[in-house]
C-alpha cells in the first residue's frame, strides 16, 4: 500500500535535501581547507561540559547559540539520579542540528557531535575512545565532572576546553586546573546567570578559570576558538610553525619576563613555553607572536598572567599512592630508626605549588611517627617561585573535591571542614614553612632528610637540570632521600645518587662531597679561542718575567760577553734566547721542549750537565773550555760559562749560560773546568783514547756528584715531604671546616630567611588579630579580666578598670596583690578550682557601692585545648535584681491580701486549672492542696463544680466581658452539706490584653438565702 504525499510537503522534503547537499558540500570544502592549513581529524578539541542543578537550561541554552559545524566534539557530564533512566538526549536533541548521543561504552568520539553521560556511571576519554566506568566515590560522595575533566586533560592536552555551568557543591574545580595544567582552556557560567552558583564560583576562586560569561557568551566563544590555530592545528602542524620563525621573538618574551617578574625562563622547556603562550594569544584573539610581544609591551597585567600560566603543575593530595605508600612503609622507618629529640626530621619540597605535596608528606611522616610525635620534632620546608601559590599554600584551604584523593579518616583527623571545603589543622600547618624560593638560584637548605621534587625538572631544560641535582646532594645528609616523579630521573648524575626503589623513583645520595655551583656559571663565550700554537703549562712551569730579570741579564752581556748565550731557570727550562743560538741548540725530536739539556748539541750535552750542576752546587762561575760541539768532530770547539745568580733577593735562581766558539787549530784537546780568571789548565791529552778517558772521567765526576745530590735530596725531600703532608692535612682539614662553616652558613641564612618571611607572614596575622580582640573587647563594654595559671594578669578591658580597681600598669601583677571594688574574700582560690576542675562558676557579688554584679570565671583554653588561665567577667545586675526584689516584694504583698480574705479565693489558669487557692477555701470546702493545685476546676471533690453555667460563664461570657459578679451556686458538698455560693470571677490580663489568669470568689450565702443584684 502507497501512501501519497501532499504537495507542500514533496516542496518541504526538496528542499530539505537540497539544503542537506550545500551543507554536505560545505563541510567538506571545509574540511579539505583545514586539511591543507594543518587540520587533521585526530586534532579536534573535545569540549567537557559539567552541570548539575540549573545545568540543563544553561545547556540547552549554550547549545541553541552554537552552529553545528566548529568541528568540535562536546561531552555533557551531569549529575543524574543513579536509579531513573535521563531523559536528556531527547531533550536536548531539540536545542541544536548536531547529532545527540547518549554514551556507550568503547564508543569512539566524533566532532560536531554532542555525548551525555548515563546515570550512575563515571566516564572517562582515551584515544578519542570513551569508556563507562563504574562508580567509586568515597565518602558518598560522586564527582563524575572532576573524573571526567582529569581524563580528558591527559588525553587531549592543549586541545581540552573545559566547562562549568550552574550546579551546587565544587565539582568540575580540580578538573578545570588539570585541563588548565596541561594547556587547554578553561570556562565558567557567571554567578548572575547561574540559576545555582556553587560550582561556577568555585571554580572562579580556584584561579583556574580564563573566561567567566554566560551560556550565550560561551557559545561565541568557542565557536571563535574553532577557527584558531591553537586547538585545531595538529602538534606537527604547530611544531613547524614554530621551528619555520626567528627566535629572537621568543627571546623578546623571556627579556619581558625576566624585566617584570624576576625570572628567566630561557633553560625552561621551550615546548612546553610556546604551547602557554599559544595560549595566551587565543584568549586575546591574537594569531601572530609578533602581535602578541606588542600586546605584552603594552599590557604589563599580560605579563604577570602570562607568568602564572607559566608557573601552573599538576599537583593534588598523595599523587601517585604507591609513592606514599612507599613512603611511609619502606622510606620512613629507614629515617626515623634510633632518631631522638634532638634529631629533627628536615625534609624539602621544592616547587610545591599549592602545597598539596608538602601537606601529603606532612601527613604521612605524622602517621609514620604515631605517638612518639612530641618526641621527634618535623621540619617541612616547602618553596615554590610563584608567590600567589604560596599564599594558598599558607592558607592550606582547598575545595570539597578533595575528597576524591583523601580518605575519611584524614580528613577527620588532619582537616577542619569549613563551608566552602577543607582546612589542614593548624597543627600540620606549623610543621610546614612556607617560602618564595628560586631553587635553582638562590641558596638551598642543608642536612636535609628527603627532597620531594616531583614533576618540577619535566619543565626544566638540561643546563637547569644540571645545576639543580648536585645542589640536591649537597643539601641532602649522608643517608638523605630524593624522590623524583615517574617521568624524571638524575641523568648524568649517576655518582651522586643510587636507586632505593626503581619503581617509584626514590634515590639514596652517594657519600662524597660535591659542592654545588649556586651562582649562574659563566660559559665559555663564542670566539674566544686560545692562540694558535699555545699549549698549556703545568702548575709550577709557568714563570713570571719581570723587566729587572732581562735587565740584569743584559747588564751581565754587555759588560763581559758579547757571544750569544740562554737564560734558564733552577729546572733548566729556557727562559730567554740572548743572541743567534743555533750553532749551539737545536730543537729535539718528539714533544716541543724548553728544557736546555734536551735542546744542546749532543757534543756538550755532558760537559754543560757537569758545569751547571757544579755551579748549582758551588753558586760560582763554572767554564769549560774546548768542548766539541758535535761528537767525533774536534774542528769546532766552543767554550761555555754557566753564571748563576738572582735579580732580586726573593726571587728564585736563574743561570746565564753563555756558548763561545773558539778558534779552529790542530789542537783537538779539552781544557777541564776551572773558575773564571784563574790561571790555564794543562793540556790533555788530543789522542781519540785520550777524549775517551777524559769523557769518562767527566762522567765519573758527574755521577758522583749526582749521587751526593740525590742523597742530599732525597733527605730533604723525606723531610720536606713529611712537613708538606703535615701541612697539607692542616689544610685540608681547614679547608674543609671553613667550606663546611660556610655552607653551613649559607644554609643557616636561607633558613633564616624563609623563616623570616614566614613569621613576617604570621605577625601580620597576630597584628589582624589583635586589633580584632581589642576592638571587640574595647566595644562589648563588658568588664573582663584574663590571668595566667599563675593568677598574674595578662589583659583586662577597659570597663574592668572601675570594678576590678585596676590601672594599665598592673599587666604582670599578680592579682592577689590588687583589691578589686567587689567583695570576693576567697577569689584566688576560687579561680583555682575553676582551673583545677574545668567548671566555670558564677556568683553574685556586690560593690562597694552596693551594686550587684554576677562574676563568672570560666577556664582560659588555648587553640591546642590546654588549660592556661581564667577569664573573669563581670555583669551589672543591679537593675535585675532590684526588680527581682521588687516582684518579691509586691508577691508577697499579694500573697498576704489574699491570705487575709474571709472568702474563699482560687486563681485559675486560663485553661481552667487551679494554679492556687487561699486558706479559706481548702479550710470551707474541706480539701487538701495535694487534691486541688494544677486539677481542672471541674474536676474537684465529686465534680461539684461542672455546672453547665459556671462553664459557660468561664468559657464563653468571661473571655468576652472580662468579668461577672454574683453567679448563685447551689449545691450539696459531701462534707460541709448544702450551701448556697456566690461566685464572683475576673480576668488578669498580659501587656499585651492576653489573659494571664482568672481570679475567682466564693462568698457564702447560705444564711441570708438572698441573691445580690
Amino acid at each position: 500500500m502507497s501512501v501519497k504525499r501532499p504537495q507542500g510537503l514533496r516542496k518541504k522534503g526538496a528542499a530539505a535535501k537540497s539544503g542537506r547537499r550545500r551543507t554536505s558540500a560545505l563541510a567538506t570544502a571545509l574540511g579539505k581547507r583545514r586539511q591543507r592549513q594543518g587540520f587533521t581529524s585526530e586534532s579536534f578539541p573535545v569540549v567537557g561540559i559539567g552541570a548539575s542543578a540549573g545545568g540543563l537550561e544553561a545547556f540547552t541554552k549554550l547549545l541553541k547559540h552554537l552552529p553545528g559545524n566548529t568541528g568540535m566534539a562536546f561531552v555533557l557530564v551531569q549529575h543524574l539520579d543513579p536509579t531513573h533512566a535521563s531523559a536528556l538526549t531527547e531533550i536536548l536533541s531539540r536545542a541544536t542540528a548536531m547529532p545527540v548521543t547518549e554514551v556507550r561504552d568503547g564508543m569512539r568520539i566524533e566532532p560536531n557531535h554532542v555525548y551525555v553521560i548515563p546515570p550512575n556511571t563515571n566516564l572517562a576519554i582515551l584515544h578519542r575512545m570513551l569508556s563507562l566506568m563504574p562508580r567509586t566515590e568515597k565518602q558518598g560522595l560522586h564527582l563524575p565532572i572532576d573524573y571526567f575533566l582529569r581524563s580528558l586533560a591527559e588525553d587531549r592536552r592543549g586541545r581540552a576546553v573545559g566547562v562549568i555551568l550552574s550546579g551546587t557543591a565544587s565539582d568540575g574545580t580540580l578538573g578545570l586546573k588539570a585541563i588548565k595544567a596541561e594547556g587547554g582552556v578553561t570556562f565558567a557560567q557567571d554567578e548572575e546567570s547561574a540559576k545555582y552558583d556553587g560550582m561556577p564560583r568555585s571554580a572562579i576562586l580556584s584561579g583556574f578559570v580564563d573566561c567567566i560569561l554566560p551560556p550565550e557568551g560561551i557559545a561565541r566563544e568557542l565557536t571563535r576558538l574553532s577557527r584558531h590555530p591553537y586547538v585545531m592545528l595538529s602538534q606537527e602542524a604547530q611544531t613547524r610553525e614554530w621551528t619555520s620563525g626567528e627566535t629572537d621573538v621568543l627571546n623578546k618574551v623571556f627579556i619581558l619576563l625576566r624585566t617584570h617578574m624576576g625570572v628567566d625562563f630561557t633553560d625552561y622547556k621551550h615546548t612546553t613555553i610556546r604551547r602557554r603562550i599559544q595560549r595566551r594569544m587565543l584568549l586575546h584573539r591574537i594569531e601572530r607572536m609578533d602581535q602578541y610581544v606588542q600586546f605584552l609591551h603594552q599590557h604589563a597585567d599580560e605579563v604577570e598572567a602570562l607568568y602564572h600560566d607559566l608557573l601552573i603543575n599538576v599537583t593534588g593530595f598523595f599523587r601517585d599512592p604507591n609513592s606514599f605508600r612507599a613512603l611511609r612503609k619502606k622510606m620512613f622507618p629507614r629515617l626515623l630508626k634510633n632518631r631522638g629529640p634532638d634529631q629533627s626530621v628536615r625534609v624539602w619540597v621544592p616547587g610545591c605549588s599549592t602545597g598539596e605535596e608538602a601537606y601529603s608528606i606532612a601527613i604521612s611522616l605524622l602517621e609514620s611517627i604515631g605517638d612518639k610525635r612530641a618526641e621527634i620534632p618535623v621540619q617541612i620546608f616547602a618553596t615554590d617561585i610563584s608567590g600567589a601559590a604560596i599564599e594558598k599554600a599558607r592558607a592550606g584551604v582547598y575545595p570539597k573535591s578533595i575528597e576524591q584523593d583523601v580518605s575519611a579518616e584524614r580528613l577527620r583527623r588532619f582537616f577542619v571542614k569549613s563551608e566552602n571545603g577543607y582546612q589542614i589543622k593548624k597543627a600540620v600547618r606549623e610543621m610546614c614553612v612556607f617560602a618564595r624560593q628560586n631553587a635553582v638560584k638562590d641558596p638551598p637548605f642543608s642536612k636535609l632528610d628527603l627532597i620531594s621534587c616531583r614533576n618540577v625538572m619535566i619543565y626544566l631544560g638540561p643546563p637547569l637540570q644540571k645545576r639543580l641535582l648536585p645542589i640536591f646532594h649537597y643539601a641532602l645528609k649522608p643517608d638523605g632521600l630524593l624522590m623524583l616523579g615517574s617521568s624524571e630521573t638524575i641523568g648524568a648524575f649517576s655518582n651522586l645518587f643510587v636507586l632505593a626503589d626503581k619503581k617509584e623513583k626514590i634515590y639514596s645520595k652517594k657519600p662524597g662531597r660535591f659542592l654545588p655551583m649556586i651562582a649562574p656559571v659563566a660559559t665559555e663565550r663564542p670566539g674566544e679561542q686560545l692562540p694558535r700554537g699555545h699549549t698549556t703549562v703545568p702548575r709550577g712551569e709557568e714563570l713570571p718575567v719581570v723587566p729587572s730579570l732581562y735587565k740584569e741579564a743584559d747588564s751581565l752581556m754587555l759588560s763581559q760577553y758579547a757571544p750569544p748565550g740562554v737564560l734558564v731557570n733552577d729546572e733548566l727550562r729556557i727562559v730567554q734566547f740572548r743572541g743567534i743560538t743555533s750553532p749551539f741548540l737545536a730543537p729535539s725530536p718528539g714533544e716541543a721542549s724548553l728544557d736546555l739539556l734536551q735542546m744542546v748539541r749532543e757534543g756538550l750535552r755532558l760537559d754543560l750537565r757537569s758545569a751547571i750542576q757544579k755551579a748549582r752546587k758551588t753558586n760560582e762561575r763554572v767554564r769549560k773550555e774546548g768542548l766539541p760541539i758535535e761528537p767525533g768532530d774536534p774542528s769546532r770547539r766552543v767554550t761555555v760559562e754557566v753564571i748563576p745568580f738572582k735579580a732580586t733577593p726573593s726571587m728564585e735562581r736563574f743561570f746565564l749560560v753563555v756558548f763561545e766558539e773558539a778558534a779552529t787549530s790542530g789542537v783537538s784537546g779539552a781544557i777541564p773546568d776551572k773558575p773564571a780568571g784563574r790561571g790555564k789548565g794543562r793540556r790533555v791529552e788530543h789522542s781519540p783514547t785520550g777524549q775517551l778517558r777524559h769523557e769518562l772521567a767527566a762522567t765519573k765526576e758527574y755521577l758522583r756528584t749526582v749521587l751526593e745530590e740525590h742523597d742530599a735530596g732525597r733527605e730533604e725531600l723525606r723531610s720536606a715531604n713529611e712537613e708538606i703532608q703535615s701541612s697539607n692535612e692542616e689544610l685540608q682539614s681547614t679547608n674543609e671546616e671553613l667550606e663546611t662553616a660556610k655552607e653551613e652558613l649559607q644554609s643557616t641564612n636561607e633558613e633564616l630567611t624563609t623563616l623570616n618571611e614566614e613569621l613576617q607572614t604570621h605577625n601580620s596575622e597576630l597584628n589582624q588579630v589583635n586589633n580584632d580582640l581589642v576592638n571587640f573587647l574595647g566595644g562589648a563594654h563588658i568588664p573582663i579580666v584574663m590571668v595566667g595559671g599563675d593568677l598574674r594578669i595578662r589583659r583586662f578591658t577597659a570597663a574592668a578598670q572601675t570594678i576590678a580597681n585596676l590601672i594599665p600598669a598592673d599587666v604582670g601583677r599578680p592579682l592577689g596583690d590588687i583589691r578589686p571594688n567587689v567583695n570576693v574574700p576567697d577569689l584566688g582560690p576560687l579561680i583555682i578550682e575553676v582551673i583545677d576542675t574545668l567548671t566555670p562558676c558564677e556568683r553574685e557579688v556586690q560593690d562597694r557601692q552596693g551594686r550587684w554584679h554576677s562574676l563568672r570565671i570560666r577556664p582560659y583554653k588555648t587553640a591546642d585545648g590546654k588549660i592556661d588561665g581564667a577569664v573573669l567577667t563581670f555583669t551589672d545586675i543591679d537593675a535585675a535584681r532590684r526588680s527581682a526584689a521588687l516582684i518579691d516584694e509586691a508577691h508577697a504583698f499579694a500573697n498576704a491580701i489574699v491570705e487575709t480574705l474571709r472568702d474563699p479565693l482560687v486563681v485559675l489558669s486560663p485553661d481552667l486549672r487551679v494554679k492556687r487557692a487561699n486558706a479559706m477555701f481548702y479550710k470551707m470546702f474541706q480539701v487538701a492542696p495535694a487534691n486541688t493545685e494544677g486539677r481542672l476546676l471541674y474536676d474537684l471533690g465529686d465534680r461539684q463544680w461542672d455546672i453547665p453555667q459556671l462553664r459557660q460563664l468561664l468559657e464563653e461570657i468571661l473571655p468576652r466581658n472580662s468579668a461577672f459578679n454574683d453567679f448563685v451556686v447551689e449545691h450539696a458538698f459531701p462534707r460541709i452539706g448544702n450551701k448556697r455560693m456566690l461566685l464572683n470571677a475576673r480576668q488578669i490580663l498580659h501587656k499585651d490584653n492576653e489573659p494571664k489568669a482568672i481570679l475567682l470568689v466564693f462568698e457564702d450565702a447560705t444564711q441570708s438565702g438572698t441573691t445580690r443584684a
